[in-house]
Parts: C-alpha cells; sequence; structure tokens
C-alpha cells in the first residue's frame, strides 16, 4: 500500500520560564502498512505506540525540543527500539526535559529520511527555537511544521531560545518557497497549505507576532 499521512492528537502540558500551559499536540506518523516514522513524540507513548501497532517504527522525528513535542519520545523509543533525532542546535532544550538522556542522532539541514518508499527532506527553520526544523515530503504533497508555521501565523517567538526576526526570515526562505497547494501539517491546531499563508506574511511582520 502506498505511504500515508496518519494524525493523532495528545494532550498535556508545555512548561518553558517557569509557566505551564494545558496543550493537545499533533503527532504525525507517515508511512505504510510495513514501516512508519513518528513526528513528535508528544504526551503519550501508549496511544502512539498503538496507532503504530505491529509495523516497524524506522524514526522518532523531533520538530524542537520543546518539552510537550519530546516528552513520551524516550518510553516510545525504549518500546520500538527506534532511534530518536533532534536537530542539534535544541540539545540544550532536549536536556530541559530529558537531562540523562541524549538522542540518538542529530539531524542537518537539506539530510534526506526515508520511509515507505518516500522521502523526507529536512529543513532547518529556526526561530521558534534554535533548533527547528520542518520535514518536506513532496510525494505526499506535505510539509511538517512543528510550531513554526501554523494556520494564520507563525509560531511564538516570546520566550526563550526564540526570535521574531528568525522565524520570519525562516517562513520565507524555506516554507513560503515551497509549492501553494503543499499541505502544512503543524505541531498544534488545524492543518492549511502553503498558498494560504503566504498572501499574509507582511500582515505577521507589521503585528509583529
Amino acid at each position: 500500500m502506498a505511504a500515508r499521512i496518519e494524525h493523532l492528537a495528545t494532550s498535556g502540558r508545555f512548561s518553558l520560564d517557569g509557566g505551564t500551559w494545558d496543550v493537545e499536540n499533533n503527532v504525525w506518523i507517515v508511512g505504510d502498512d510495513s514501516e512508519v516514522i513518528v513526528i513528535d513524540a508528544a504526551h503519550n507513548a501508549d496511544a502512539i505506540a498503538k496507532a503504530v501497532g505491529e509495523r516497524t517504527l524506522r524514526a522518532i522525528v523531533c520538530t524542537h525540543a520543546h518539552n510537550d513535542h519530546i516528552n513520551a519520545a524516550p518510553e516510545l523509543a525504549d518500546r520500538t527500539g527506534a532511534p530518536i533525532f533532534l536537530q542539534l542546535d535544541d540539545r540544550l532544550l532536549w536536556k530541559h526535559t530529558h537531562p540523562e538522556r541524549d538522542p540518538d542522532g542529530y539531524l542537518s539541514d537539506r539530510q534526506r529520511l526515508q520511509v515507505a518508499g518516500i522521502e523526507l527532506t529536512v529543513l532547518h527553520t529556526p526561530g521558534h527555537a534554535p533548533g527547528a526544523i520542518c520535514l518536506h515530503a513532496p510525494a505526499v504533497n506535505a510539509v511538517f511544521t512543528g510550531d513554526t508555521l501554523f494556520q494564520g501565523g507563525p509560531g511564538a517567538t516570546g520566550r526563550s531560545f526564540s526570535s521574531f526576526p528568525t522565524i520570519i526570515r525562516s517562513i520565507r526562505a524555506e516554507l513560503f518557497s515551497l509549492p501553494a497547494e503543499t499541505v502544512v501539517h503543524t505541531g498544534h491546531g488545524n492543518s492549511t497549505t502553503i498558498g494560504t499563508e503566504a498572501p499574509h506574511l507582511q500582515e505577521w511582520i507589521d503585528r509583529g507576532y
């Protein structure tokens, strides 16, 4: 069966800079009936493992290292044997949540991952976090943006390790150069498309978030 995208929503808490917020995260599973990757193992390893089922989990890819996107990653890795991958610039953030454990590997810009016969290209998109990445999978007409781009604007940049000018540069250069029909699968909330969001870039710059 051809590769496909599956979605799971999990709930938990995001903590940074002394604050804690209730959040619902999107977990994305990309693959076919035999092998998959998980993008952002958030909150609930049991639910993610159940969604993966008997398929081989090739990798757990973290779009960035805020705790709500990585808190279930070690347990899921221990249960499945899958490696955890993160961009190196987010190692410090990772250590806030998992001080006793490192990721199994670090991702570089334009690195290519393979699963179920399709290719996902790593795009380094700092701003929300220094090591934030997106994954572009043209074979399934998708980009997985974590917290870099949402329906209606960029990810938040009001907390430590973030920068609004940097996220705008990332979105303009790396995401809005993708085909307009590319579906944007986000870390929270609803999916959108590049063509829907791109016309609003100047509005976001003017408002400052």
